[in-house]
């Protein structure tokens, strides 16, 4: 049910060392980054300095690390909703925000913070921005995806003028006070602290959570077992620009182990506590330990019935909804004995449960992101159901094999501290788990999504499924869910999920365009018989890119103009328009909305090239069509794709009337050679085969005999293909254990497609290129660059253009890469 995918570890060095911290924190956003923390012994100084890492999934090695700047041991790391900004408090009171610098995933700044001086930070966490989304599992045999993942109807915390959610952090510290921050639009930090109640105490351990109605919830305990965990209601609001904290107690629980006369004293301290998801409020984990061992509680709040003595019975009857209730926690599970706890990891899947019960539907009893994972001080993982505990799967490393009696357990523990996990963090779909164990090292373990049960292909492909349009609908990364993906299901997903997605209305078809595309290329990667089609779907993000691009430079002549815009009508145009003539097409549209400044059209001319190139290069392949590892093969088949390229040619076709310069450059063996009427002609051709989807015609003799002539009329152009991925996703298909090093790029030996994607890459030593400004970089780059994380594509850092259709085009992909992948700085002559 779970293995070991990676493991990556430190270099040992004479001088310093990275050693672990305690308390070790690590936090898992939802853009598949993880931040956790160590310490860096300087052995000359005998100092400690904390540091905060942060590793993309895929590329683990290329660790961010940077001094935190924190004085004291750092207690909580929590990322945001966006996974775009991380926040670190400290043993000191002080809380950092950290956000991307450049918008690049390994490089961080600290930008703003608060303070509760010397008094230690124990629970952390972003304010809640009132979106909630449920999965429904029951449910993902459903055609619509508005039936399988429901909008729920959840308040922020805090909202601004015209209910739009105010960004913040809520922090509780260990004298129990609690502390709000709010950011202001204008970057200000209005802060505010309060007590939790009159009486303060001790609190060791914290957690938050939230609630629909917009309030938030902690719970504290102070580490003894015989001691209450207590539950306070949180109320921020806004007062004349200043924050205001109100605050109320709400029913407090004892565990059930010190009630039970034969454990009273057993477990002395509770040592986790955490609300099984930060909007539920209602449901809180507690564990408590002795030295060698745990036990774990689940607890629900529920509204009961108070019930009314009979004499009051007679004076006021109680009718129907007129009977008091009352707030009181409910012991849901408990587990026996277990070994010691060293740390939990909560899912951050947010399922619907119809009931509360612990009789959950037979069919999804094996779902993923119903479990939670223990890690014990014997190095085992045990994932058990988040409700009712029992065992759902189980981990054992090679210091922790299954003890067979009393004296071997005993020899375990006088031989010395195990390996174990000190801080664990399940993925955002449960089908990974990041341990960060006592030595320091990061352990990436898979879990199966049939939970080491026997599940058929079609149940485990169900769910594989479920998750990715789950990731697709929130737009999370799904690194985590490729790790299960075998190159003997890859044709199976693809076509499953673009199955999927047509059944969708046509809003929601538009708003997830893109991201289908980028998940296909990403399924078909791991793969060698579908790799060719990886680049075909990257070329077709950047066909899509550059149409949106060019169509939204046109502007209509008159203000007053019809609701079309000027390229919705050269859509329909176009499409109902089917000369093979470009200069016919052209006739029927106004070409004064096509008018751009000259410097405009220049500065577009190396994509339009590439939109030239592309085209010649498809058109010239067309009689090798039979061969499906030929990059470029799906297009041919693509009516969609084929008339956003004809269309883009009728444009240039008008900009070159304006700036001839801006159009394609072609090599013609003809002087008198009109390279573009000819290519638009046998587009138009292939076009009219496959503009119907469901009515799709072979290309006759005519137009493949011209295609073959080609080569001899115009030379071919070479299309850059996108480079290798260096990732670490691809070398994972055998199920064997890698290990890699932080700050030591692996090489790509082992690589299972690498032969496969020879023809598509640019050999060391040859030119590089700027996969989206389309300029060449020369053979070694001087200027810094950029790659995506996912895809590899590569761009310059700055931009070499202050034309303002280029920056239009760069706003495109400034943030994340038009794949969806975040980008990382890469070291300058990359090779």
């Amino acid at each position: 049910a779970m293995d070991l995918a990676y493991v990556c570890e430190w270099e040992k060095k004479p001088k310093s060392n990275h050693c672990p911290s305690i308390p070790l924190v690590c936090a898992w956003s939802c853009r598949n980054l993880i931040a956790f923390t160590t310490d860096l012994k300087n052995e000359e100084e005998k100092d400690l300095t904390h540091m905060v890492h942060i590793i993309d999934t895929e590329h683990p090695w290329d660790v961010y690390s940077v001094n935190s700047g924190h004085t004291e041991v750092i207690t909580c790391l929590e990322w945001d909703q966006s996974g775009s900004r991380l926040l670190s408090a400290d043993a000191d009171g002080h809380i950092k925000c950290w956000s991307m610098t450049d918008h690049l995933a390994n490089s961080w700044e600290n930008t703003v913070g608060s303070l509760v001086e010397g008094d230690p930070v124990v629970a952390l966490s972003w304010l809640h921005n009132g979106v909630k989304l449920a999965l429904h599992v029951e449910k993902s045999g459903a055609s619509n995806f508005g039936e399988k993942f429901s909008r729920v109807k959840f308040s922020p915390s805090l909202t601004l003028f015209g209910g739009k959610p105010m960004e913040g952090w809520i922090a509780v510290t260990i004298s129990g006070l609690v502390t709000v921050s709010l950011l202001k639009p204008n970057g200000q930090v209005l802060t505010s602290t309060e007590s939790l109640c009159r009486l303060r105490c001790r609190v060791a351990l914290a957690d938050v959570a939230f609630t629909g109605g917009g309030n938030i919830v902690v719970a504290t305990s102070d580490g003894s077992s015989t001691s209450p965990v207590q539950f306070y209601k949180v109320c921020v609001s806004v007062v004349n620009e200043k924050c205001k904290i109100d605050t109320e107690i709400l029913p407090s629980l004892f565990m059930r182990c010190t009630t039970d006369p034969a454990r009273k004293d057993k477990y002395p301290a509770i040592t986790h506590l955490k609300f099984l998801a930060r909007d539920m409020s209602e449901q809180v984990l507690l564990c408590a330990s002795n030295q060698n061992s745990s036990i774990v509680e689940c607890w629900s709040l529920r509204k009961e019935g108070l019930p009314v003595n009979n004499i009051f019975q007679q004076i006021s009857p109680v009718v129907g909804d007129k009977q008091p209730m009352i707030l009181k926690w409910r012991i849901l599970s408990a587990t026996n004995d277990l070994d010691r706890v060293s740390a939990v990891a909560l899912p951050k899947l947010p399922i619907s449960l119809t009931n509360t019960d612990l009789k959950v539907a037979n069919d999804t009893k094996f779902f993923p992101g119903l479990g939670l994972a223990l890690a014990f001080h014997d190095g085992s993982v045990h994932i058990v159901h988040r409700l009712s505990l029992q065992m759902m799967a189980v981990f054992y490393s090679s210091s922790s094999q299954r003890p067979v009696d009393e004296q071997t357990i005993k020899r375990q523990r006088t031989a010395g501290p195990l390996v174990h996990f000190k801080a664990m963090q399940l993925s955002w779909t449960s089908l990974a788990l990041a341990g960060i164990d006592s030595h320091g090292k990061l352990s990436m373990l898979r879990i199966s999504p049939s939970m080491g049960h026997v599940l058929d292909m079609n149940m485990s492909l169900r769910h594989l499924l479920f998750l990715l349009e789950y990731c697709m609908v929130t737009g999370y990364d799904w690194w985590d869910i490729l790790l299960h993906v075998q190159p003997n299901m890859v044709q199976n997903l693809v076509e499953k999920l673009h199955e999927e997605y047509m059944r969708q209305n046509a809003a929601l078809q538009q708003v997830l365009s893109t991201r289908i595309v980028a998940m296909k290329a990403s399924l078909c990667k791991l793969s060698s018989s579908t790799i060719a089609r990886v680049c075909d779907y990257h070329a077709k993000l950047f066909l899509i890119a550059i149409s949106c691009t060019l169509k939204s430079l046109l502007r209509p002549h008159f203000l007053n103009t019809p609701d079309k815009s000027p390229g919705d009508r050269l859509t329909e145009i176009c499409s109902k328009i089917t000369d093979i003539d470009i200069d016919k097409v052209m006739i029927n549209l106004k070409t004064e909305e096509f008018v751009l400044e000259t410097t405009t059209l220049q500065s577009l001319q190396q994509l339009i090239q590439w939109v030239g190139d592309f085209v010649l290069y498809l058109l010239a392949s067309l009689p090798n069509q039979g061969s499906s590892v030929r990059p470029g093969h799906s297009f041919l088949r693509d009516g969609a794709s084929l008339g956003m390229f004809r269309e883009l040619m009728v444009v240039i076709r008008i900009w070159g009337l304006l700036k001839p310069s801006c159009l394609p450059v072609y090599t013609a063996t003809s002087d008198t050679q009109d390279s573009m009427s000819l290519l638009f002609r046998l587009l138009t051709k292939l076009w009219l085969c496959c503009r119907e989807e469901n009515h799709i015609t072979e290309p006759d003799d005519t137009l493949i005999d011209e295609c073959c002539l080609l080569p001899s009329q115009l030379l071919i152009p070479n299309i850059d293909w996108l480079p290798i991925n260096d990732g670490i996703i691809c070398k994972l298909q055998n199920k064997q254990l890698v290990r890699l090093q932080f700050g030591k790029a692996p090489g790509l030996v082992g690589h299972t497609v690498s032969s496969q994607f020879d023809a598509f890459v640019r050999a060391p030593g040859q030119p590089k290129i700027d996969h989206l400004r389309r300029l060449h970089l020369g053979a070694y780059p001087t200027e810094e660059c950029k790659s995506c994380t996912r895809c590899g594509c590569v761009t310059m850092l700055k931009s070499p253009n202050k034309v303002t259709a280029v920056k239009q085009w760069e706003q495109r992909w400034i943030k994340n890469c038009l794949c969806g992948g975040l980008w990382r700085r890469m070291p300058i002559s990359y090779s």
